[in-house]
């Protein structure tokens, strides 16, 4: 394996004389396996090199490496390279490091596995999971977050020393006042805390883990009706967005096909990174998303410049791969790509035009396309088709936006009417 990469003799012998070659040489024919490129596994067998010398590992045979200490000693090899004034980015050196360190020693087995920490509650939490999934249906994103915010919330009454047998709406309120007071949270992230936690509580006085009418004894700020507006860019700047990604690296294809999912379709971050090969028909032009807040699907008309992105980034940049998820990492080890992947992507390059906006991620172009098609012409019961809302209430909002129409009402003269 070391032949393969490195052509000078003092290189392949100073990997083939080091510490635990044979075990660094098959974990490079693990990476090779996942179609790592040639210059990755360079990569990968210099910094494996690199953790076996720090961290002694031909001196410690079979002995477990806690995370501890790869940080501990990633930031002392760090130090030292830095007053040899090799290193710029300290940071960006740790990181590497601890990466390469936790998966190779994984790998091989010899990563102490962290303590289990103790959740209070955990099964309770658990059940009310399996509920929401089974008979509410919601998606699995949801349930996780809903999860964290309960567990958060249990673990917060654990160590105030209360019980949740016994706890009293008073001191729940006295719990999230905390919580608001120590983070500073705002009116609407407090009170989508509280939507996470009183489906629970129901649950929980239903089941007689907690004192009855405890889940409509939360208070919560009050949020008035179509207080914040969906504020995005301009049309113009999403078109400038878009042209953006027209270049012929892999990383671009792949982003332009997802930025036209998104500013066209109005798709969520996660309903893109969702899609299946089986979802695009490409005989009858049809695109189905099957994903969405309640899972319901949804079918459009595949129009030509979102189709021939897609088609152009599934035949030239897309790996071999059994995975049926459209889009998937550029590199190896290949896997579907995540929500949050995304948004970074979107946040990138809006903020590579110099726009000054409210917010930079995915969820940006949706409100841009929205107010693109209320523009446009097309009533709220058609937006609100097109971008999967349940209630025509979510849509109504747009109806704000869309100032230039809302200045030509109040211009309107009423002194015939009167």
């Amino acid at each position: 394996m070391f032949d393969r990469l490195y052509k000078r003799q003092h290189a392949i012998a100073r990997h083939q004389n080091g510490p635990l070659a044979e075990e660094r040489r098959r974990y490079l024919a693990h990476c090779a396996e996942q179609q790592m490129s040639l210059v990755t596994l360079g990569h990968v067998a210099r910094n494996t090199l690199i953790v076996a010398r720090v961290l002694r590992l031909r001196d410690r045979p079979g002995e477990l490496i806690t995370r501890a200490e790869i940080v501990a000693e990633a930031n002392r090899w760090v130090k030292r390279r830095r007053r040899g004034r090799k290193v710029q980015n300290v940071r960006r050196e740790c990181r590497k490091f601890i990466g390469h360190a936790i998966r190779w020693l994984t790998f091989l087995g010899r990563l102490q596995a962290p303590a289990a920490v103790r959740r209070p509650y955990a099964n309770l939490v658990a059940q009310f999971a399996d509920y929401m999934l089974q008979e509410r249906g919601l998606t699995p994103r949801t349930v996780a977050y809903s999860r964290q915010q309960i567990q958060a919330f249990l673990t917060e009454i654990e160590e105030a020393d209360l019980r949740l047998k016994t706890v009293t709406g008073g001191q729940v309120n006295e719990l999230l006042a905390k919580k608001i007071r120590a983070r500073g949270y705002m009116r609407a992230t407090v009170r989508r805390c509280a939507a996470a936690i009183r489906p629970f509580l129901r649950f929980a006085e239903r089941h007689k883990w907690c004192r009855p009418g405890l889940a409509d004894a939360i208070r919560t700020p009050r949020l008035y009706s179509h207080e914040g507006l969906p504020l995005g860019p301009s049309w113009d700047d999403v078109q400038r967005l878009i042209a953006s990604a027209q270049r012929e690296k892999p990383v671009d294809i792949r982003d332009r096909a997802m930025l036209l999912l998104l500013a066209v379709y109005g798709l969520r971050a996660g309903e893109v990174t969702a899609l299946r090969l089986e979802d695009f028909d490409w005989e009858q032009e049809v695109l189905t998303v099957t994903l969405g807040k309640r899972r319901r699907p949804r079918t459009y008309p595949l129009c030509r410049p979102v189709g021939d992105a897609v088609l152009r980034y599934l035949r030239e940049v897309r790996p071999r791969t059994d995975r049926r998820e459209v889009f998937i990492t550029v590199l190896a080890p290949f896997r579907p790509m995540h929500s949050a992947t995304v948004g970074g992507m979107v946040s990138r390059r809006l903020h590579a035009l110099g726009l000054t906006l409210p917010h930079y991620g995915s969820h940006v172009l949706r409100h841009a396309c929205a107010s693109h098609l209320l523009a446009q012409g097309l009533s709220l019961k058609e937006i609100g088709d097109h971008l999967g809302h349940q209630s025509p209430d979510t849509t109504r909002i747009y109806a704000k936006v869309d100032l230039a129409t809302l200045r030509l009402v109040g211009d309107f003269a009423l002194e015939g009417l009167l």
